[in-house]
Order: C-alpha cells, then sequence, then structure tokens
C-alpha cells in the first residue's frame, strides 16, 4: 500500500509552543515549511533552526492571505501540499460586558481567517488531485463555556467550515481534518507545568506534533477527519 509523502507544508499562525513542535515535526519528516504569522520576525529563530521561510500575513484580512499564496507559488517550493490553520483570538468575559469589535475580531481571525486559508489552499491542491488542511481546534470547538462565548462562536464555526470543506473536498483527493486539542498543552516558558506527582497531566506539544504528522500522512483509504486529543488526566 502506497503511502503519501508531502514536500511542502505552510503552517498559518505559526510561533511558540505548539506550532513550534508541528514545524520541527513535518521539517524532520522531510517537508519544506513556510511560517506565516501577523509578525514575521519573531519566526527568525524556528526558521534558521529547521530551515524554514517566514511570511507576514494577517490571516484575517482577504488580501494578505492571497498575497501570501502568490509569493509561495513563486517561490521555490511552490504551493504547499500541506496547510495547518492555527490562528486564534479570544475575548472573555460576561456575555453583557463584552465590546462588539473584540468579539468581530475573535470570529475574523478564529474562524473566518480559515476560511480564507482554506480557499486558497484548495484552489492550488485540486488541480493536482492532493493535498491536506488540518484546522486546529479546541475544547471550546464543542463546549461553550460561560464567560467564553466569543471563543466558542469562532471555534465551532471553524469546525463547522472543516466538516463543509472535507464533505466537498474529500471526494476530489484533499484530505480535510479537525484536531479538538481537549486539555491544557505544557509550556514551560509561560509556567505551565506538570502538577505535583502527576506527570504528563498536560499535553506534550511533541506528542501532538507526532499526532498531526500521521494524520496528514494517512493513506485516503483509511482518512481521519476529526480526532481529539487529551491527557489522560483531563475530564470528559
Amino acid at each position: 500500500m502506497n503511502s503519501w509523502k508531502p514536500a511542502t507544508a505552510l503552517f498559518v499562525g505559526a510561533g511558540s509552543g505548539l506550532s513550534a513542535s508541528i514545524a520541527r515535526c513535518f521539517a524532520a519528516a522531510g517537508m519544506k515549511m513556510a511560517l506565516a504569522a501577523r509578525n514575521a520576525d519573531k519566526l527568525k529563530p524556528l526558521c534558521e533552526e529547521i530551515g524554514a521561510e517566514a511570511f507576514a500575513c494577517d490571516a484575517s484580512d482577504a488580501g494578505e492571505v492571497e498575497a501570501l499564496f502568490a509569493s509561495l507559488d513563486n517561490s521555490a517550493n511552490g504551493a504547499p501540499e500541506v496547510v495547518v490553520y492555527n490562528p486564534s483570538y479570544r475575548v472573555r468575559g460576561p456575555l453583557l460586558d463584552l465590546e462588539p469589535k473584540e468579539v468581530a475580531k475573535t470570529l475574523m481571525v478564529t474562524a473566518f481567517g480559515g476560511f480564507l486559508v482554506g480557499q486558497q489552499a484548495v484552489r492550488r491542491m485540486a488541480d493536482k488531485g492532493r493535498g491536506a488542511i488540518v484546522f486546529t481546534g479546541a475544547s471550546a470547538s464543542v463546549k461553550g463555556y460561560a464567560r467564553s462565548a466569543p471563543f466558542a462562536m469562532g471555534k465551532f464555526a471553524l469546525r463547522g467550515l472543516a466538516q463543509s470543506m472535507a464533505r466537498e473536498f474529500q471526494p476530489a483527493g484533499i484530505h480535510i481534518a479537525h484536531v479538538n486539542i481537549d486539555g491544557g498543552i505544557r509550556n514551560e516558558a509561560r509556567g505551565i507545568v506538570d502538577k505535583p506527582g502527576k506527570p504528563d497531566s498536560f499535553l506534550d506539544p511533541d506528542a501532538i506534533a507526532q499526532t498531526y504528522l500521521h494524520l496528514v500522512m494517512q493513506h485516503r483509504s483509511a482518512w481521519t477527519f476529526e480526532l481529539e486529543v487529551r491527557p489522560w488526566l483531563e475530564t470528559f
């Protein structure tokens, strides 16, 4: 059984933590990486480490997303065969106190940007009859928490986008997947470490990265649309 080995990947919403782990994992698997973020300068150390190219892009801006993909088309590596959408923004608080502009920004970054990136990606993948697009979700993708309505709205919308895209484009050979990261991610730089006496109580970003790699390299006879990752101590 032949397995697909993509050669190029784009990570939108790159930074430290989970995104850096996924970028390193994909690069180690042989993919040429392109990393996109609002502030491309912050990506310089990671780019030097894994030989990636950085691009400045506001994922919620249609013009900037179009320009990003046009730049990739004209780059040495060409259009990406794998795209991961990771940006999110959130505003929290009592519903009655929320600023409408902040709620709108949450929806634009978390969900509308996913549409913009997904649209540009499938335009290029459809001609080749192959590709993979992964949308990063969260607990809020399936559970709306109190005082967190905007984030739930954005993540629910992103999950709906992924479902619709999967039904439309998987028959054309494009693997669409949604990952629900249901739990806190370990990040020592931010003081997020395992609880005393409870190892692996937070998600290991390198372990999540391995899950993403498995997902994008699946054989098309057994594609996964949605999966959840959570630490063994996390309640459902």
